[in-house]
């Protein structure tokens, strides 16, 4: 006999943050005995989100870690059983379905919720990191309102970018938006509203070197660029940056299992998060790339639990 008989369950959760937290609670209510299981760093993007202003209930701001908290401790309290490992493997083909962790730990599930989440892309400098959440952001939804009448920059050339810089134009008063070519991937419809937009600067050809501030208290004053023709780098005055290249959903598990887009973004079903596997559903960000939103994630939790209870109650 392994030291760790596998675990059943009838409602196995892959992945923590406002999708997976919800579902948990909704399954747990539901008196399916939920397991969920999360990495080492539960609670997803939101655990590196500072301040939250746009999740419904709090007057006042709350912190993203500790909203996180409070959902985790909410789908414990109802009777969802947490584990944390690392899911390596999972054979969506049999019956009930199959998972094995890191840790050596087998899983058996009628019905499975992924909730892995999504990760932006950052440019990866050290000086980036150091200011993330004191005036770097990856979302210009969350975080554009801290920006009134200041002057920010936003990375990037595709549809998100062009976005970002569009929104941000609500509340900055100069936006410059800085990629390293000299055309942009975003739409033509897109281009053309962005170009008409007298807040926006284009800088062209040109990659951010350094995110430079105060330490105390931490803040962005400024960003190095440098001009990938001419090699000239030369200091930008800004209040804040936002780094628009994109997300990755964390989908490598199911690859050749579950149909995704091109970008690895899991398809479910229209007004559903019903996946083309029955009783395998998707919430969040692993299949949202359009709103990205806590408010919205923790919606398709709630759907993909009352989802998997149906089609636990009719097989």
């Amino acid at each position: 006999m392994s030291q760790n008989p596998t675990k059943h369950t009838k409602v196995l959760i892959i992945g923590s943050g406002p999708a997976g937290y919800t579902a948990a609670v909704y399954a747990a209510r539901a008196m399916l005995n939920p397991i969920l299981v999360h990495g080492s760093e539960p609670g997803g993007q939101l655990t590196t989100t500072t301040d939250v202003e746009n999740f419904p209930g709090f007057a006042e701001v709350i912190q993203g870690p500790w909203l996180m908290d409070q959902m985790k401790e909410q789908a414990k309290a109802v009777g969802t059983e947490m584990i944390e490992d690392h899911i390596s493997n999972v054979n969506l083909k049999t019956s009930p379905f199959e998972a094995t962790g890191d840790s050596g730990q087998k899983y058996t599930a009628d019905s499975i919720i992924i909730s892995t989440g999504a990760q932006a892309r950052w440019l990866n400098l050290d000086s980036e990191q150091e200011f993330r959440g004191f005036g770097v952001s990856a979302c210009a939804t969350c975080d554009g309102f801290f920006f009134k009448n200041k002057e920010v920059a936003v990375v990037g050339g595709g549809n998100a970018a062009v976005e970002e810089a569009m929104f941000l134009t609500k509340f900055a008063s100069k936006v410059k938006l800085i990629h390293r070519r000299d055309s942009l991937r975003a739409e033509k419809m897109l281009q053309k509203k962005l170009m008409e937009n007298k807040k926006i600067e284009i800088i062209w050809d040109s990659v951010v070197e350094d995110v430079f501030g105060d330490k105390d208290p931490k803040n962005v004053k400024g960003i190095k660029i440098k001009n990938v023709k001419t090699n000239e780098v030369q200091e930008l005055k800004l209040d804040g940056v936002f780094i628009a290249i994109g997300h990755d959903p964390a989908t490598q598990l199911f690859k050749n299992q579950l149909e995704m887009d091109k970008e690895g973004y899991l398809i479910t079903k229209a007004d559903s998060t019903e996946t083309n596997v029955p009783g395998v559903f998707a919430a969040g960000d692993v299949k949202d790339k359009i709103f990205r939103q806590a408010v919205t994630a923790a919606g398709m939790g709630c759907m993909a639990a009352l989802e998997a209870e149906k089609h636990l109650s009719h097989n």
